[in-house]
Formats: C-alpha cells, sequence, structure tokens
C-alpha cells in the first residue's frame, strides 16, 4: 500500500510554466483556484460576518491557494510559503495589495505575521503548511481573525490527534507514504472551541475546515465534527484507499492526542 501511496503524490506544473501561463492575466486581478471550493465558502462568509478585509495565506501555490476569491474583491493579503519558487511567481503575478513572503514558518518566527494587520485586525487565516498546522493555528489564534481556513487530515478519522510540533517537518520524511502530516478534524475543533470559535463548513472536497469566530457568526449555524466531517476525495481517488486503510498506514507513528495533551 505504501508504493501505491507514494506513487499517488499529486503533481504541480513547474512554477515558472504557471508564470508564463498566467502572469498576463493575473497582473492587477489575481486568477487561479482553491482546492475545492473553499474560495465560494471564503467569500460567501466574508459577505455575511462583518470583518476586516484582510487575510494572511499561510502555505500556497500562486495557480492554487484559498484566498484566491478574497483577493479578487480587493482584500488586501499576505501569502507566505518557503517554496522560492512559488513566491517569486505569485510576486510577478499579483497586485500590489497582496503581499508574497518567502519565509519557512516555525514557532519562533510566526508571530510577526499578525504585527502586519495589527491596527485593521485579521480577517481571514488560512494554514496549510502539511505538517505544523495545529500548533501554528494554536499560536496565530490569539490574533483573533473573524475567519480561520486550515486544512484537516482526513486520514486521521475523528481521533482527536495531531502530529507532534518539529520545526522542520516534512512530511515525505516523516513517513514515505505522505499520509502524516497536520491534525483531525476533531483535534481542530477542540482547539478552536476554546478560543471561542465554532465549527462553519467543511469543504466538499474533505480537505479544509472552516472555522468562524462565535461572537459574530451568530447567523452561521455551527456544525459537529462528526456529521460535518468528510474524507479527502482526491487522497481517496490518487490512491484507491479510503481513509480507513491510510490509517492503518500510519497508525504506529507518534502522535499528540490533544485532550490528554500527551504523546500517544
Amino acid at each position: 500500500m505504501i508504493e501505491r501511496l507514494r506513487a499517488a503524490r499529486p503533481f504541480w506544473p513547474k512554477t515558472k510554466d504557471v508564470v508564463q501561463r498566467r502572469v498576463p492575466a493575473l497582473r492587477g486581478v489575481p486568477s487561479g483556484v482553491s482546492q475545492s471550493n473553499e474560495s465560494e465558502l471564503l467569500v460567501e462568509l466574508s459577505k455575511t460576518l462583518p470583518m476586516p478585509r484582510t487575510f494572511i495565506e499561510i502555505g500556497f501555490h500562486p495557480a492554487e491557494f484559498n484566498c484566491i476569491g478574497l483577493a479578487r474583491l480587493r482584500f488586501k493579503g499576505l501569502l507566505v510559503d518557503g517554496d522560492a519558487q512559488s513566491v517569486d511567481a505569485a510576486r510577478a503575478s499579483m497586485p500590489r495589495r497582496i503581499t508574497p513572503i518567502h519565509e519557512f514558518l516555525d514557532l519562533d518566527n510566526i508571530d510577526s505575521l499578525l504585527e502586519r494587520f495589527s491596527r485593521r485586525g485579521l480577517g481571514v487565516l488560512s494554514i496549510d503548511v502539511d505538517g505544523n498546522d495545529f500548533w501554528f493555528a494554536r499560536r496565530l489564534l490569539p490574533g483573533r481573525p473573524v475567519l480561520l481556513i486550515v486544512e484537516y487530515n482526513a486520514s486521521f478519522g475523528l481521533r482527536p490527534i495531531t502530529v507532534p510540533y518539529d520545526p522542520r517537518f516534512d512530511r515525505h520524511e516523516k513517513h514515505p507514504s505522505g499520509l502524516y502530516h497536520g491534525a483531525s478534524l476533531t483535534a481542530l475543533m477542540d482547539l478552536t472551541s476554546a478560543h471561542g470559535y465554532q465549527l462553519a463548513a467543511v469543504t466538499e472536497g474533505g480537505m479544509n475546515a472552516i472555522f468562524a469566530r462565535s461572537d459574530v457568526a451568530q447567523a452561521v449555524p455551527a456544525l459537529d465534527p462528526s456529521s460535518a466531517y468528510r474524507e479527502n476525495a482526491l487522497r481517496n481517488q490518487w490512491s484507491g484507499t479510503t481513509a480507513d486503510q491510510q490509517w492503518e498506514t500510519i497508525k504506529q507513528l507518534e502522535y499528540v492526542d490533544v485532550r490528554a495533551g500527551a504523546l500517544v
């Protein structure tokens, strides 16, 4: 099964090819897509909830990022990634109100991002780093974004677990399947509810969850993880496996139970 999963890694075109195809269309009017219906959900919620017209997206590809719809609505934002080619492509293509930043983030340098919007406040925080997602969210939630969108690992099912923090996390070095990363939907729900957030949406593809600040989201129904959870449709398709089968591949690895606060 590991060989099947290794061979099923998603393909990204070379960044320079993305730039050549998209730069003329992108300059001034961002183009591209999100992984599933993330962009549409964020736009809908941004029109429903009062929020600053700002976003920070940690982990992006110039042809695919969650806040693309907000960028088209003239939100001001930061796109942060450790991949130099992706950031160079974004710098060549994005309007000036969008600032791409090349930085490999860890808990020692991530706090500086919130300072960019300390006066305006932060509308949307997006985290998709295939590793320390839980730990980054825990550090940044005190900044009180109106919406948090974060990738959850559907292969973990509803177990309240996350991978342990590692400042140099690389999911393919941790396990050849690439399945060992991030946190479960349940773990993220526990984290965000402790900060006064509710689960507002799960994307159709079963990749990302959107949490809304409860003090401004009275008009948005609160979802329960057990009924909102979806398996990762693309992962299942690429690998030919289900979430339960994926878990069997990685269940022997080390996790943090967020309810017990201990390694398991």
